[in-house]
């Protein structure tokens, strides 16, 4: 894949990937992206990896945007996805849908001339690649949702959506780690803490990481919510296509 360079203002470029949202335009994001955290070039500041692209922040009195273009050129000649060994982790996430936690099912459900069990079962089906991080701490841009669910945006966006909210946003669907303000159609919700500032690793994922929602009744929600709250918890992980009872286990 030939990638193209476009500046940004005088202290950042953007390295493109071509235009194809998919996993393979990820996972050369992330050999790049590994490859500069590997090999500490000087005057490269900080990247942001994101679905097709990845921004680049320098110093021009280190290394001006020519000379680095041509760097850049050279690293993506020398990258072979072959030496690329990846181990992707995938959490599961479990998932109260419906009810006062998911208020926007229903109209899901409707949209799409599915019931919300058809809904909820969609959703949960498979594991969703993190394309990248944003928008806020925590927050992760999920690829891989099925068109039989996709649904707008709502019109009137909610002035609150709580922390762990599980929704969709037209071919999107994601996890609100704080509690924001939002447009997203709510269907459900997490306990699992996805953002926690009073941990050494505040942050649980991280791009190139896998989510499976896997559904919960009300009671083992309430379970996990209080194991949470005690600092009990285990988010459940393992390596994607290796075993899933290889529980490696995060502690929440």
């Amino acid at each position: 894949m030939k990638v193209q360079f476009h500046p940004l203002g005088d202290t950042s470029l953007q390295v493109l990937f071509g235009s194809d949202i998919s996993e393979d335009t990820n996972q050369q994001i992330r050999l790049f992206a590994d490859y500069l955290r590997k090999h500490n070039m000087e005057g490269i500041i900080e990247w942001v990896p994101a679905y097709t692209t990845l921004t680049i922040f320098y110093r021009p009195d280190k290394i001006v945007y020519k000379d680095l273009c041509k760097k850049l050129e050279d690293i993506q000649d020398t990258l072979q996805m072959a030496d690329y060994q990846s181990q992707s982790t995938i959490y599961e996430i479990p998932v109260l849908y419906g009810g006062e936690v998911g208020p926007d099912l229903s109209e899901v459900a409707s949209y799409n001339g599915l019931s919300e069990d058809e809904v909820i079962s969609t959703h949960s089906a498979q594991p969703y690649l993190i394309y990248m991080m944003g928008f806020v701490p925590g927050f992760p841009y999920l690829g891989g949702m099925p068109k039989e669910i996709s649904t707008p945006r709502r019109e009137n966006p909610r002035a609150k959506i709580e922390a762990g909210s599980v929704g969709i946003a037209g071919e999107q669907t994601g996890v609100y780690p704080l509690a924001t303000p939002g447009g997203w159609q709510i269907i459900g919700r997490t306990p699992v803490k996805l953002y926690d500032p009073e941990k050494e690793e505040p942050i649980l994922l991280s791009a190139g990481a896998y989510i499976r929602f896997v559904p919960v009744g009300q009671k083992e929600y309430e379970k996990i919510e209080d194991a949470v709250a005690r600092g009990e918890y285990n988010v459940k992980s393992y390596v994607k296509g290796g075993a899933e009872d290889d529980n490696r286990g995060f502690k929440q």
